[in-house]
């Protein structure tokens, strides 16, 4: 019975291999597997009674069967018994050849059973297979096929049959006709004759070691014949391939003296093949083969064949390999070894042929024979040691290829050079010159580092042979490519004499290789040369050192640096320290000042050059015994600190002055400790030839000027300092700006120690000729041009200026007007940019002396007017529509140190330098402009980087003038100046000049002390000159105009006898106002203007108002429109007290106000106007209401204004809001209009007089003031516009108002829309933003809520929303909202009934009703409304008692039964069509079920369980949900009813674990909870935990691994609920859901699977297979895949 039921298994998965779906194919093929596993002999024995009886199967589906056959007897050979074996053996040969014709997938799978099944019974294989190979009867290809793979498979059972096979096949040879058979015999050799060499090579493990080469030689040679003098001539391609890769292996088993005789046919045959196939790789893989064989046997015919074998291989390695396409890359590495072995045997002759290839003008074939040239010096490496001398001598012309392509190829031939020891040979330094020289190759961006790999040494020769299955000795399986070896794939590796290695990956052979991956790869290069190859120490030290000063190889220094550091330390580790530069052996080496000077000039510039600077600081400490024995502890602790700053900054956070001083401080500690006088005058001297190698690095050169003059300052010998200041002088390139400035420096610097020598060969170099072009001290000169000439000035007057700032002050002060001014003066009258530039800046360093100086105070500065007289020419001179050059800039810095020097300036000076300044400055165009007129990203960032200096300059220059006057007159004088500006009609030049009298105030301010207090008698002026520029078109000068009244309004408390500490509160209030005049409305902009003037007029003394209002009725006329509102601010009281015998008039006041709003559209009329209906409504607020409602609907924007004025004041505010809301709520809020077009239905529409009364509601509630009149009517405007929103839901306007509305949308439309609902929204948000509630207006807005209110189907759930946020942010209002929505309950609109049940329900959520007290009335008046004719009032009604267990869980306890008892009738409601109100009852009840009382839930509890359980599987995903999380709750009141409800659980178990693969994610997670839930219950402590821990809703589920484990904890502990679980699952066999349907049958499979064999009798397995059987048909494939797993697992019951 258990057979024939696990044939039924077998069988019916075999029926279902006809499926098309590729995933059931290969599940089946699992189940059939897995059946196997359990019982294959069985199973094999089923296989092939279903092949046999079912012959006109399909071959695709018979492949599936066959391949689970294959895999049953592979991983069951030791077990299986001869007889199943015979008989799987007779079938697979059967259904090999039961077709003539080859089909190759059906064919292939019986093979492959075949070769599995000869692992282990290869004499019963082959006693099937030969019957079907007879001598004269050309056998079946698969045939053929299989005793090749048999021979791959089982070499050593198989080999023994060869002798017979081949005998019997070579005359099969000569019948095949077909080319497909000749592919298959060349097959069938090639894999024979590689099984035959295994053999050999393994004879000690062979069961016959007698076996020798000698057996199979001759009918190899005559397979060979065949194959080579007729196959290999057929046209078809793929057939000569086959043939090519037979002859291969087949020539190491030829006799020798055929193979010798063959040769000369043998390789020109294969050789020609070459040009009849694209792809290559199996000619050359075959033709190494054969040239490894010849060699084996000593050939003398391959002597002739060379000249052929090079011709025709070497363009092969010229073609490039495309790293795209495998087999040439392949190709390249068989062609290789093919060198490889030419090299060893004629190394003479072969080098003869490829070196006269390095001189070709074809790039491919240099860089080919490179790679050649690399290849033998790797893997023929003792045949060439005599030809080292020749082989570098070779290397002449490569050497000077330009090819980028070329060069990387020569660099790593030098890789494999080094490693042999080629370099170490005469002209091995010429190598490595030329390594360097690709190291310092431009580079346009960082170096690609992937070459390293590619460089590293591979010439370990030999490889270890494999300890499991040598290959013979003959075999070459490796090569070298890219200069590292690696073993052929596919093959064992052997240890033949050309035992090479490859790289994991190549560096690709790109056309687009670059000169920057050139440099990449040859630093790599030196470096593992430096550090890896030992044999390269003696070579690469101190040679490399030659390679550090010339400026050639500058680009290499970073891996020169680190290649010489590592090798120096490695010396200094061998004890070489003190002679670790041997000078006396190394005539060519650097000094040791050449190297420092080099090594610290590279260091200025520490990130260039990837890092040099740590490099080259590295290397300098490690040298520091050879630069001097005394700076050995120096250095030790200097370099690190300077190294570690390099790396904790980058490139642009690094200050380089900062870096720049540090280096100098660096280098003035070194001179110091050396103390060595000679020492020092020979480094200075090095430093100065050293110069003109850095003509093409300025910033490098600069920085050496430094370094002279640092070390001229520290020499002794002042003859040699004025020899080199006048060298210096003579060869410096003064066209170069960076050159001037680092030879000024370099005087400076100089000058701080030798000031006299310093001086006088300035001196001399004034008074020589070199002006004038004549004869003299300075004759090198005589040939310069004009504009050099004024360069030379130029260079002249800055070291003027660096030796006044850098000389000792004691000494300088002296000096200035007798020795340096004097030579300066003479230059002024100059139109050199460049010589004017560098005038300012040495008056501005001479400034800056005298003003730093110890004796500043005394000093009397006599040419100080002069100066500054030219100053300002230089600053007259420029243009004022541009500005190009920093001469501004520089000239009014100069100003700025020059006017605090004594003696004072004139009256007349100082006012010509102020208006010169300013009007130079101010009057320039706007930067946007210029920036169109110039255009350029770059020039304008320069420009707009210039003018920002410029106007600094300005701002620095205005405060040291008026800090020589700090007092109210100064103060005074200088806003004369700047007065006009300020009030200029063009914005630039007003926010420029307010920008500068800002800083001008807060500087004043800042230095202002007050000893007496007097009276600051022009606070009034000032203030009027600013104010109305708080309003100004631009907001920049709005904010700097608030700055300038806030400094005033302080710098008057100063005066007043205030400390300058003190902060006023009102004054401070500025600050904040600030903010509103960023980007102001009108409304805004008015109320900070008027606030501003609040605090102007509670702090000017009442001796300044008159001069403020004066002065302030002024700003009326000016020109910017915007200041002029300014002044109305302080006339806005005037008409108060003017109205209260206007009542008739009122109306037409009110017309005419918004007549003038539409005629004038000015800012100051606009607030004149509001102010104006603020005071009538104080006196006449009825007839204002009134009138303004009668304003036609939608309000225009000047009504809105009017409305919004009304909220000035709290008390008149409250009264407006009081008439609207009555007016609101007076009329009905809409009309039933019934439609013609629509026959007997009705819309509703709006009521126009509620409509206008809430628009004008938001405009009021809109305005900031009206927020305490909101507060004292919150209650009742929250209610009355809560039924509004509920009373317009689904309204619409009335026809006349509809087209209205469009006709206004255009401009000056209102800018709201006039539907009704909406509007009333918007109210109610304006109303609770105004009554504090800003909170609850955005939590509601960010649910969505707003959006939810306009929506007739989800209103209820907006409200929802609205409440939640009332009960967190505002409850304190709830008690007095609460008692007026009461009464709505009873209301006769159902659309009221529902906002006030959805409102007051959400309320019970929150705690905040329990303590109001307010639940008990809300309790009760929810339960009354269960009877509601509306189902959305009795769904809303169980939401809010649901809500309690929320809001106030103890009372849950209290009302318990009473609460059960509404869910229950909830449950029960028989007028639910859409069970709305059931599901709300579940999800109500899941909530009270954690507070109520036990007693109160055990007498229902099994009734709900019962009742809910149909809705496990509804259609709607909310019943679903509902009903399983409350039964997951249930589960916490079973232990009374603890067997009935186990029942229960056991009842919904299956439907819980199918439904985690529900549809819908909340479904999924309700049954988690429910199951985690039930575990507690089911006595199954596995079970429990799985639950808890698997299920936890943070945490993703791999279904089928816990449905899996689920199930053996099942059967462990309820093995005799199997049935009724398989019974269960049987039912969603027919589930809607296709992830349900596959779970049930994996879920009976995984039962299965964990059963024990004493319950497996309680399953039906008839009815259980039909089952699977029928669902195996079920249209979705990943249910058929369930299926085909669960019935491979059933053969755990049979």
């Amino acid at each position: 019975m258990t057979e024939s039921r696990i044939r039924r298994l077998a069988t019916t998965l075999m029926d279902a291999t006809t499926d098309k779906d590729l995933l059931v194919q290969e599940q089946i093929y699992n189940a059939l597997c897995y059946l196997g596993e359990s019982e294959p002999e069985e199973i094999l024995h089923a296989c092939d009674e279903y092949l046999r009886q079912h012959d006109k199967l399909a071959y695709p589906h018979r492949v599936i069967i066959l391949k689970a056959m294959e895999t049953v007897v592979k991983n069951n050979i030791a077990f299986l018994d001869k007889s199943t074996a015979k008989v799987v053996i007779f079938l697979a040969s059967n259904e090999m050849t039961k077709s003539k014709e080859v089909v190759r997938d059906w064919q292939q799978a019986a093979s492959s059973v075949l070769v599995a099944v000869g692992q282990r019974f290869i004499n019963k294989v082959m006693e099937e297979v030969l019957t079907k190979f007879q001598p004269g009867i050309l056998p079946h290809y698969f045939i053929m096929q299989t005793f090749a793979n048999l021979s791959v498979s089982n070499v050593f059972g198989m080999v023994p049959f060869l002798n017979s096979i081949l005998g019997t096949m070579l005359p099969m040879l000569g019948m095949a006709k077909q080319d497909h058979m000749k592919s298959v015999f060349c097959y069938a050799l090639q894999h024979f004759s590689e099984s035959i060499q295994e053999y050999l090579a393994n004879l000690d493990k062979a069961p016959d070691p007698t076996v020798r080469k000698d057996t199979f030689s001759n009918e190899i040679f005559s397979a060979y014949e065949v194959l080579f003098n007729s196959w290999l001539q057929h046209r078809e391609a793929k057939l000569r391939l086959a043939v090519v890769e037979a002859i291969g292996p087949m020539s190491y088993l030829m006799p020798s003296e055929k193979l010798e005789e063959q040769l000369p046919k043998l390789i020109p045959g294969i050789l020609a093949l070459y040009k009849k196939h694209a792809e290559a790789f199996y000619i050359s893989k075959s033709l190494c083969q054969i040239l490894e064989a010849s060699v084996n046997i000593g050939s003398r015919s391959l002597d002739m064949q060379l000249d052929s074998l090079l011709g025709t291989l070497h363009p092969q390695i010229c073609a490039p390999a495309d790293p795209s396409i495998p087999l040439t890359v392949k190709n390249h590495t068989e062609v290789l070894r093919c060198f490889t072995v030419l090299a060893c045997s004629f190394p003479d002759r072969v080098l003869a042929f490829l070196l006269p290839k390095l001189e070709s003008s074809n790039e491919r074939t240099r860089v080919g024979t490179l790679l050649i040239m690399r290849q033998i010096i790797n893997s023929a490496s003792s045949q060439m040691e005599i030809k080292k001398p020749f082989i570098l001598a070779s290397m002449k012309l490569p050497l000077q290829d330009s090819n980028n392509k070329v060069k990387r190829a020569v660099v790593q031939v030098i890789s494999a050079m080094a490693h042999h020891g080629y370099l170490e040979q005469a002209g091995g330094e010429v190598m490595l010159e030329y390594l360097i020289r690709q190291c310092a190759l431009p580079s346009d961006a960082k170096a690609h580092l992937g070459g390293i790999k590619l460089l590293k040494k591979g010439t370990q020769e030999g490889l270890g042979k494999s300890p499991a299955v040598a290959r013979p000795a003959h075999a070459c399986n490796c090569v070298c490519v890219s200069g590292s070896l690696q073993p052929r794939r596919g093959q064992i590796r052997g240890g033949g004499s050309y035992g090479l290695q490859q790289p994991k990956k190549q560096l690709p052979d790109a056309d687009d290789f670059t000169s920057n991956s050139v440099q990449s790869i040859s630093v790599n290069t030196l470096f593992l040369l430096s550090t890896t190859v030992d044999r390269m120490s003696n070579v690469l030290w101190p040679y490399l050192l030659e390679f550090v000063t010339p400026v050639q190889f500058t680009n290499a220094l970073t891996p020169l640096c680190k290649s010489l550091m590592y090798l120096a330390m490695k010396k200094q580790e061998e004890g070489e320290n003190a002679s670790l530069i041997r000078y006396d052996l190394n005539a060519n080496l650097p000094s040791p000042y050449a190297i420092t000077t080099r090594l610290l000039v590279v260091s200025s510039q520490p990130h260039v050059g990837d890092c040099r600077g740590a490099a080259a600081l590295r290397l300098l400490n490690v040298l520091h015994y050879s630069v001097h024995p005394a700076l050995d502890q120096l250095w030790s602790k200097k370099v690190p600190p300077l190294v570690e700053y390099i790396e904790e900054n980058t490139e642009k956070s690094l200050c380089q002055k900062e870096w720049e001083e540090k280096l100098l401080l660096f280098l003035q500690e070194t001179l110091t400790a050396v103390s060595d006088n000679a020492w020092i005058c020979q480094f200075s001297t090095e430093m100065c030839k050293q110069l003109n190698s850095y003509n093409g690095f300025p910033l490098e050169k600069n920085f050496l000027y430094k370094c002279i003059g640092t070390t001229l300052g520290a020499c002794v010998s002042k003859d040699l300092v004025q020899k080199q200041l006048q060298e210096l002088l003579e060869t410096a390139r003064y066209h170069e700006e960076a050159e001037r400035e680092g030879l000024a420096s370099c005087f400076g610097i100089c000058a701080i120690n030798h000031l006299e020598e310093t001086l006088a060969k300035l001196e001399d170099f004034v008074r020589s000729d070199i002006f004038k072009k004549s004869v003299g001290l300075f004759s090198i000169f005589k040939d310069r041009s004009d504009n050099e000439v004024e360069k030379i000035k130029s260079t002249l007057i800055l070291c003027y200026g660096y030796v006044a700032v850098y000389a000792p002050k004691e000494l300088v002060l002296s000096r200035i007007e007798a020795d340096i001014l004097k030579n300066v003066f003479q230059y002024f009258n100059t139109k050199d940019l460049t010589l004017k530039l560098c005038l300012i800046r040495s008056i501005c360093m001479i400034s800056q002396a005298i003003y730093n100086g110890v004796k500043c105070g005394d000093f009397v500065f006599s040419r100080k007017a002069e100066l500054v007289a030219q100053m300002v020419e230089f600053i007259k001179a420029e243009p004022l529509d541009s500005m190009r050059t920093p001469v501004r800039q520089r000239a009014m810095i100069t100003c700025t140190y020059l006017v605090v020097l004594e003696p004072h300036l004139s009256d007349p000076d100082r006012t010509e330098l102020i208006d010169t300044c300013l009007a130079s400055v101010l009057a320039l165009p706007p930067l946007d402009s210029a920036r169109e007129r110039d255009g350029g990203v770059t020039d304008a960032w320069h420009k707009e980087l210039l003018y920002g200096d410029t106007i600094s300059a300005l701002k620095d220059l205005l405060k040291s003038l008026l800090q020589r006057n700090l007092t109210p007159h100064g103060l005074q004088d200088m806003f004369a100046h700047l007065g006009p500006w300020i009030k200029s009609s063009k914005e630039h030049e007003r926010q420029r000049a307010v920008e500068v009298s800002a800083a001008l105030l807060d500087f004043y301010l800042g230095k202002l002390n007050v000893s007496t207090v007097i009276p600051f008698y022009n606070l009034g002026v000032l203030i009027a000159l600013f104010s109305p520029r708080c309003s100004d078109s631009l907001a920049s000068v709005r904010q700097y105009a608030v700055d300038c009244v806030y400094c005033l309004l302080y710098i008057q408390l100063c005066y007043e006898g205030f400390a300058r500490d003190h902060r006023d509160e009102m004054v401070e209030g500025l600050k904040a106002l600030k903010k509103g005049l960023e980007e102001p409305d009108f409304t805004v902009l008015f109320h900070t203007c008027n606030n501003i003037a609040m605090v102007i007029g509670k702090r000017v003394p009442p001796d300044q108002l008159m001069s403020l209002l004066l002065a302030m009725f002024e700003g009326l006329v000016d020109p910017d429109k915007n200041c002029s509102r300014a002044a109305t601010v302080m006339i806005n009281a005037l008409l108060k007290e003017r109205g209260g015998v206007l009542q008739e008039k009122v109306p037409d006041i009110m017309s005419i106000i918004h007549s003038k709003l539409q005629e004038v559209d000015e800012e100051h009329v606009r607030k004149a106007a509001q102010q104006t209906v603020y005071i009538l409504a104080s006196q006449h607020k009825s007839v204002v209401v009134s009138s303004l409602l009668g304003s036609s609907l939608p309000f225009d924007s000047h009504t809105c204004t009017m409305w919004r004025s009304l909220a000035t004041e709290p008390t008149l505010t409250a009264q407006i809001l009081e008439q609207l809301l009555e007016k609101v709520n007076r009329d009905v809020p809409y009309k039933e209009s019934k439609s013609f077009l629509l026959g007997s239905s009705s819309e509703r529409v709006a009521t126009p007089l509620p409509l206008a009364a809430t628009c004008a509601l938001h405009e009021i509630m809109s305005a900031p003031e009206s927020g305490a009149a909101v507060l004292g009517l919150y209650p009742r405007l929250f209610v009355t516009l809560l039924l509004r929103v509920s009373c317009t839901v689904g309204v619409q306007l009335p026809k006349n108002l509809q087209s209205r509305e469009r006709r206004s949308a255009g401009p000056g439309a209102a800018p709201r829309s006039l539907e009704p609902c909406s509007r009333a929204v918007e109210t109610l948000q304006a109303m609770l933003a105004r009554g504090g509630s800003e909170e609850v207006a955005r939590a509601v807005g960010s649910a969505g809520g707003w959006e939810l209110m306009g929506s007739a189907e989800r209103h209820h759930d907006g409200i929802a929303v609205l409440a939640s946020a009332m009960a967190r942010h505002a409850g304190p209002r709830l008690p007095l909202i609460v008692k007026d929505l009461i009464p709505v309950l009873s209301s006769v609109l159902d659309n009221q009934r529902v906002t006030a049940t959805a409102f007051l329900a959400e309320l019970l959520n929150s705690n905040v009703v329990n303590d109001l007290i307010l639940l008990e009335t809300m309790m009760d008046n929810m339960t009354g409304r269960q009877k509601d004719s509306c189902i959305l009032v009795r769904m809303l009604a169980l939401r809010g008692l649901g809500n309690i267990s929320s809001g106030a869980p103890e009372k849950v306890r209290k009302h318990g039964a009473k609460l059960l008892a509404s869910m229950v009738n909830g449950m029960d409601d028989k007028d639910d069509p859409h069970n709305l109100v059931a599901l709300e009852a579940m999800s109500s009840l899941s909530k009270l079920l954690d507070h109520v009382e036990e007693r109160d839930i055990q007498s229902m509890l099994l009734h709900i369980a019962i009742r809910i359980r149909p809705f496990f599987d509804s259609e709607q995903p909310d019943l679903r949900k509902s009903s399983i999380v409350l039964f997951g709750n249930l589960t916490k009141f079973s232990e009374g009813n603890c067997e009935v409800f186990f029942e229960q659980i056991l009842n919904g178990l299956v439907t819980l674990l199918l439904h985690l693969q529900d549809p819908k994610p909340e479904v999924v997670k309700a049954c988690k909870f429910a199951l985690r839930m039930c575990g507690p219950s089911m006595g199954c402590e596995g079970l429990c935990d799985m639950f808890l821990n698997h299920l936890r809703e943070d945490r993703s589920l791999h279904y089928g691994e816990f449905m899996n484990n689920v199930c053996k904890h099942l059967m462990q502990s309820y093995p005799e609920m199997l049935n009724r679980l398989i019974s269960t699952n049987l039912f969603y066999f027919k589930s809607s859901w296709v992830d349900i349907r596959a779970a049930a049958p994996m879920f009976i499979g995984f039962l299965v699977l964990h059963v024990d064999e004493d319950h497996c009798q309680q399953v039906d397995l008839d009815q259980l297979i039909s089952s699977l059987n029928l669902l195996l048909k079920d249209p979705a494939p990943a249910v058929r895949v369930k299926v085909a797993e669960t019935l491979g697992r059933l053969v755990r019951i049979l």
